[in-house]
C-alpha cells in the first residue's frame, strides 16, 4: 500500500511539474509575441524590454480572479468584514486629521469626503494594504490566461504607453493581484483617465502623495457623473410581495428604475429619508434572500468603480456611519 502510494505521489508532482513547465512555455511564446505587437502600436523597444525584463507568470492570481469575494460572500458578511468599527474609528480621525484636503477636494469636485474616505478604508484599508504585487507580471499573467484575456491586455498596454510616456514610474508600479495601483486602487486605464498631479510636484503619485491620491478618486467619479446632490441610496423593507423581476442581483444586469413614490406603492419602504421624486432600482445582492436596498445614479457610479453590487453597497453604508457620527 505504501509502495502504491509513493508512486501516485510521484505521479502527482510528474503531472504538476509538466503543467507548469507548459504553462511557462506558453507564457514565454505570448511575451515574446505581446512585445511585438506592443513595439507595433508605437511602445518603445526600451520601454517594452525594461518592463518585460523582471515578469514572471504568477499562476496563484488565476485562482484569485476565480474566486473574488465580491461575488462569492453574502452580503452580511462582505459588508462585516469590511465597515467594521476599527476602520469606523480611523475613518474619524482620518476626517479631522485630512480635514483641509478632503474640504478642498470635495468642494473642487463635488464629491464627499465621507465617499472618498470609505473608498480608501474598503479598498486598501486606508492604504495599509496597496499591494505588493508586480502589476506588470499580474497584468501578464491575466492576459495569458483566456478567461478575460481582453480585458487585461487592454489594461497592460495602457500601461505600457503610460510608462514609455514617463507619466507614471515603473519601480513603484506594485499593487493587487488584479493589477491596481496605489491607495485608492487604480487600474491602469483609471490612471490614465483620471489621475492627477494635484501637488504640483511634476509626477503622478498614487502611492505616497494623499494630494493626488485623493484628487484623483474624486476626479474619477466627478468625470463619470457623481451628482453630490443624490443620496447613493438605502436598505429597505418590503411590505408586500412583488414581481422578482424587478430586483436587480447582478451588477451585470441592472432592472427596472422607478421613483422612490412608485417603489412606495409597490410596499418597499426605506430605512432612510429618500427624496419621492428621485430614481432608484432595486438590489438584492444574495438573490432570494438577504437585504434589499434601492440605490441611486450615484450607486451605479460606484460600481464603475469596482462592479460588485456588494462593494458598492459597502461604500454607501460606510459613508452613511461618516455623515452621521
Amino acid at each position: 500500500m505504501l509502495k502504491h502510494l509513493k508512486v501516485l505521489y510521484f505521479f502527482l508532482i510528474f503531472i504538476f511539474a509538466t503543467n507548469v513547465l507548459a504553462n511557462n512555455h506558453d507564457f514565454d511564446i505570448w511575451i515574446k509575441n505581446f512585445k511585438q505587437k506592443a513595439i507595433s502600436q508605437g511602445v518603445s523597444k526600451v520601454t517594452v524590454d525594461r518592463a518585460f525584463q523582471r515578469v514572471v507568470f504568477l499562476e496563484k492570481l488565476l485562482i484569485y480572479d476565480k474566486r473574488q469575494p465580491e461575488f462569492i460572500e453574502k452580503t452580511a458578511v462582505y459588508v462585516g468584514k469590511r465597515v467594521n468599527s476599527l476602520r469606523i474609528v480611523t475613518a474619524k480621525k482620518l476626517l479631522i486629521e485630512q480635514k483641509d484636503l478632503l474640504e478642498k477636494v470635495e468642494k473642487e469636485f463635488g464629491v464627499p469626503k465621507e465617499i472618498l474616505l470609505s473608498l480608501w478604508g474598503i479598498e486598501t484599508n486606508f492604504g495599509v494594504h496597496k499591494g505588493k504585487v508586480d502589476i506588470i507580471s499580474a497584468l501578464a499573467t491575466l492576459s495569458f490566461d483566456k478567461r478575460r484575456s481582453a480585458y487585461f491586455s487592454n489594461e497592460l498596454m495602457i500601461l505600457l504607453r503610460l510608462i514609455d510616456k514617463n507619466k507614471i514610474d515603473m519601480s513603484v508600479m506594485y499593487g493587487s493581484w488584479a493589477g491596481a495601483h496605489g491607495n485608492f486602487q487604480f487600474m491602469p486605464s483609471s490612471i490614465n483617465n483620471y489621475a492627477i498631479d494635484y501637488d504640483n510636484d511634476g509626477k503622478i503619485d498614487l502611492v505616497n502623495s494623499l494630494e493626488d491620491s485623493f484628487a484623483s478618486a474624486a476626479n474619477y467619479l466627478s468625470s463619470i457623473g457623481w451628482n453630490n446632490k443624490l443620496s447613493w441610496g438605502s436598505e429597505v423593507t418590503q411590505e408586500k410581495k412583488i414581481n422578482k423581476n424587478l430586483f436587480t442581483i447582478d451588477a451585470r444586469k441592472l432592472q427596472k428604475e422607478m421613483s422612490y413614490k412608485n417603489w412606495l406603492k409597490l410596499g418597499i419602504k426605506s430605512k432612510q429619508n429618500l427624496s419621492l421624486k428621485d430614481n432608484f432600482r432595486l438590489v438584492r445582492p444574495d438573490g432570494d434572500d438577504g437585504p434589499i436596498y434601492l440605490v441611486s445614479k450615484n450607486y451605479e457610479k460606484l460600481l464603475n468603480w469596482n462592479r460588485s453590487l456588494r462593494f458598492a453597497i459597502s461604500i454607501g453604508i460606510f459613508s452613511d456611519i461618516l455623515k452621521t457620527q
